[in-house]
């Protein structure tokens, strides 16, 4: 054998060897692009930090300390704060001209509430009272202060097609809304989602976003409720966390569409389904299959239109998706 074809040919097999040692992990390459319309495979929760997040602030009475766990909430977001105290039992929150009920949902010591500031809330600086009650029947006023921020929304042209052009009277949103308002006053005490927070419905690219403000076909002005997900029609919807549905059925603009309670002033939302495979009043689990996605109501194609409502308000989904829930 030549000299050089003896040299090539050890270097490989040296080559080979040192790969072989190698970690896996050494191995993860780019991979191509996956088509964002094929058919997704089942979503995975999505990661959620395992610890409570620090504390930002802290306001004291005498026998209860209330803590803020986030430094703002941005409109359409959502903060979480904690209260306790030896000999604690309850507490309720005033913030926004709304009542917030705490709820014991780790047994760790504390009451937690998810505080909202809706997508319209002026961006300034706001008193919270917490009232917080002891088992020796005693009341103490708790006073802190939460900051509600700007969420940033953009604005974008949205066309409906001609055949669903009745869908942009602003009259047909109202009763929506109307409806959609009465689902969402039922106030359920028991906490569906686990310590996993919320998942994604369906593994797909997150598209046109919460908050933007829509100018449809030129004439009619709007709010993104939601999130939207790249989907072709047929696709598996999971429950994003674990609850009871509250509404299941046909609405003007979201089509069919799919109501999940879990509990404590949460609801999900899931719209323009094909197919529902859910009826009222039906217990779900996180990533029990809901129905499929479609293109009814008022939508230009088939995707996922995903949304939140807590304490009345619409919140970022994808935004809550990501943060430590108590």
């Amino acid at each position: 054998m030549p000299v050089r074809a003896l040299i090539l040919t050890v270097c490989a097999i040296f080559l080979l060897c040192v790969a072989a040692l190698l970690p896996v992990v050494a191995q993860d390459t780019p991979t191509a692009t996956p088509d964002p319309l094929a058919t997704p495979a089942e979503p995975t929760l999505t990661p959620t930090p395992i610890v409570r997040p620090t504390v930002r602030q802290s306001f004291n009475a005498p026998h209860a300390t209330l803590e803020i766990l986030f430094d703002e909430i941005k409109q359409g977001g959502v903060g979480v704060v904690s209260i306790s105290g030896e000999g604690l039992v309850s507490a309720s929150a005033r913030f926004l001209n709304r009542n917030i009920a705490f709820f014991d949902a780790r047994a760790d010591g504390y009451l937690y509430a998810l505080l909202t500031a809706n997508i319209e809330q002026t961006a300034k600086t706001y008193d919270l009272e917490v009232a917080a009650t002891f088992s020796d029947g005693t009341t103490e006023i708790v006073i802190g202060q939460v900051n509600v921020t700007s969420g940033g929304f953009i604005s974008s042209a949205f066309t409906v097609p001609a055949d669903r052009l009745y869908l942009i009277d602003p009259e047909v949103e109202r009763a929506e809304f109307a409806r959609l308002a009465a689902v969402f006053d039922h106030f359920t005490d028991a906490k569906g989602w686990d310590e996993r927070g919320f998942m994604l419905p369906i593994a797909s690219i997150l598209t046109a976003p919460f908050g933007e403000v829509r100018v449809l076909n030129e004439t009619v002005q709007t709010r993104h409720t939601g999130w939207d997900l790249r989907a072709t029609v047929g696709v598996p919807v999971m429950a994003a966390g674990g609850g009871t549905v509250a509404f299941a059925g046909l609405m003007d603009i979201r089509g069919n569409y799919v109501v999940i309670d879990h509990g404590h002033g949460v609801y999900t939302g899931y719209a323009h389904f094909s197919q529902i495979h859910v009826t009222r009043g039906q217990t779900i689990t996180a990533g029990q299959v809901i129905g499929v996605t479609g293109d009814t109501g008022r939508s230009s194609g088939p995707h996922l239109h995903w949304e939140m409502n807590i304490n009345g308000d619409w919140v970022d989904v994808a935004a809550v998706s990501r943060m430590w829930l108590p």
